[in-house]
């Protein structure tokens, strides 16, 4: 082979090993989520719920019943929890309209996304992740909201 295409080859080594990579690391982050077996899905959304059931009636007590330990800890106690949530993620309190999208585990966190609109029409993602706790039961770790465009893959 002559010298001058020799780079050529080497170039094309080069993006053939790229793009391999590309299609690993894509194929990675594809398999990272992993839909949860169906009765885990049900008892995680079902803390979600209830969590957003007892914002909705203004129960601070059981809405903090949700929380983790760790957010236990943070917070100390019901009302400053509530205080915390009606001043940051008042779009959670009483959102008109809300739709749970399927939880997923990824990279060994369990996720339940939920889609809502608010009172004012905005939408929002919510996403929430949640660990079992000692008693086996769920119980929300945090929760990151966003503003959604509407045109969610979901």
């Amino acid at each position: 082979m002559p010298a001058a295409l020799r780079p050529q080859v080497l170039n094309h080594r080069w993006l053939a090993r790229w793009l391999l990579a590309l299609c690993l690391a894509f194929a990675a982050t594809v398999a990272a989520a992993a839909e949860l077996p169906e009765a885990q899905a049900k008892a995680v959304r079902a803390v979600v719920e209830a969590q957003l059931d007892a914002f909705a009636a203004d129960d601070a007590e059981r809405a903090f019943s949700y929380a983790a330990p760790s957010i236990h800890k943070m917070f100390g106690n019901a009302p400053t929890f509530m205080a915390m949530v009606l001043g940051q993620y008042g779009m959670l309190v009483k959102p008109e309209s809300v739709l749970f999208l399927l939880p997923e585990s990824v990279r060994g966190d369990v996720i339940q996304a939920v889609l809502l609109r608010d009172g004012m029409g905005r939408l929002w993602r919510a996403t929430y992740r949640l660990e079992q706790g000692a008693d086996e039961g769920w119980r929300i770790n945090g929760c990151v909201v966003e503003p959604d465009d509407g045109k969610s893959s979901a």
